[in-house]
């Protein structure tokens, strides 16, 4: 606190503890996370994208018979409303059926589909009705984006299926054939290792807007917009592209090089809370080095020359790979678009948003931070 009594709070609010929170916390000195009391990796190691549903929204691990009745619970609410169907032509027509857009037209979607299941905001609701609401609003995800994207390339949408896992009837909505079983698994390992990550940009919002009594989808609608910028779901692609650019090993260094000089990000590197290597990075290498081939060798070299490349220069940072990095090679090893990566990510985060919205709206006090005034000073006559 400074003299004036005005509190000193870092840029970004880096570090401030805004609540307390039973779903799971980042170790970035460590690099661990979890899930409530579980090891996120291994989650996504040992169980399926169902489960980790289940512990997240209800609370526990399913034994094996409760594990059978949930993942039909979700997998029967998967199907969209009538008249959300019907208005989907209408909104890619618009022009969110396809790249960025795709992620603006999850935010309409996603509003739609909560007027017409008649969400009620939250604080109207009890812990039941709430919980109700998070499962559909999850559930339809996947369905409205993989309808959105076919219907932005001329397909039509591809009706889901009950008898699926969630990752698998993903694959299946978005190009119309059941997926190999190791790109199921692969993408269901990436959707389980980024349900949740701490209180990061869309989780906050979420939870910001929980906290006025919002119903969930609008809750989930702030949450898809903060998710959409570049700085935070946008990059897996971008660092694909980075791949493309260097294009050969031997360019690596010098397209490094001359970028770090300039002061440009090198997508797909660093962490605003790791420290030392991002777990889920090192698990998704592994998926990618399972797959093996051409891109796969060449990502490794380029992570291994950025790294000594960005210790030389930055030697006083922990510069490593995140998760955007090794998902953008997954994603691509198991036939996924490009622009869908964003997307993707939304399918598994929007479950960590739906228990944070759950959380908060046990909560009756709104977040309501101050901010500190640095224009000119006030009173000011006027002219």
């Amino acid at each position: 606190m400074t003299a004036s009594g005005s509190i000193q709070v870092p840029r970004g609010l880096a570090g401030v503890v805004v609540t307390e929170t039973a779903l799971g916390d980042v170790r970035g000195r460590e690099g661990f996370y979890h899930y409530r009391e579980y090891s996120a990796v291994e989650l996504a190691e040992a169980r399926t994208f169902e489960d980790v549903w289940h512990l997240m929204v209800i609370g526990r691990l399913p034994p094996a018979a409760e594990s059978e009745a949930f993942a039909a619970r979700v997998a029967a609410l998967r199907r969209l409303p009538d008249t959300v169907a019907a208005a989907l032509p209408a909104i890619v027509r618009a022009g969110s059926g396809a790249g960025a857009g795709l992620m603006a037209g999850l935010r309409t979607t996603l509003s739609l589909t909560g007027a017409a299941a008649g969400f009620r905001p939250v604080f109207d609701l009890d812990p039941e009705q709430r919980r109700t609401d998070a499962l559909l609003a999850c559930a339809v995800t996947p369905t409205l984006l993989a309808a959105l994207y076919r219907l932005g390339h001329g397909l039509d949408p591809v009706e889901p299926r009950e008898d699926l896992g969630h990752a698998a009837n993903y694959l299946y909505m978005l190009t119309g054939q059941e997926a190999a079983p190791e790109h199921a698994r692969a993408i269901e390992q990436y959707l389980i290792s980024t349900i949740d990550h701490g209180f990061n940009a869309s989780t906050f919002t979420a939870r910001v807007i929980a906290s006025t009594g919002a119903d969930v989808a609008a809750c989930l609608a702030g949450a898809v917009g903060a998710l959409s910028g570049p700085l935070h779901g946008g990059a897996p692609s971008r660092a694909l592209d980075s791949l493309d650019a260097i294009g050969t090993p031997e360019r690596i260094e010098p397209w490094v090089r001359e970028r770090v000089l300039a002061g440009d990000r090198i997508m797909g590197f660093g962490h605003p809370v790791y420290r030392t290597e991002d777990p889920r990075s090192r698990m998704l290498r592994g998926i990618a080095q399972r797959f093996g081939g051409p891109l796969v060798e060449f990502a490794v070299e380029v992570e291994r020359q950025v790294e000594a490349i960005l210790a030389e220069l930055k030697p006083h940072r922990e510069l490593h790979t995140n998760v955007e990095f090794y998902a953008g090679v997954v994603m691509e090893q198991c036939g996924l678009p490009r622009e869908m990566f964003t997307p993707t990510f939304a399918v598994a985060r929007v479950v960590g948003w739906a228990a944070n919205i759950l959380e908060q709206a046990a909560d009756t006090k709104i977040i309501r931070p101050a901010a500190r005034y640095v224009g000119p000073p006030p009173p000011a006559r006027l002219p």
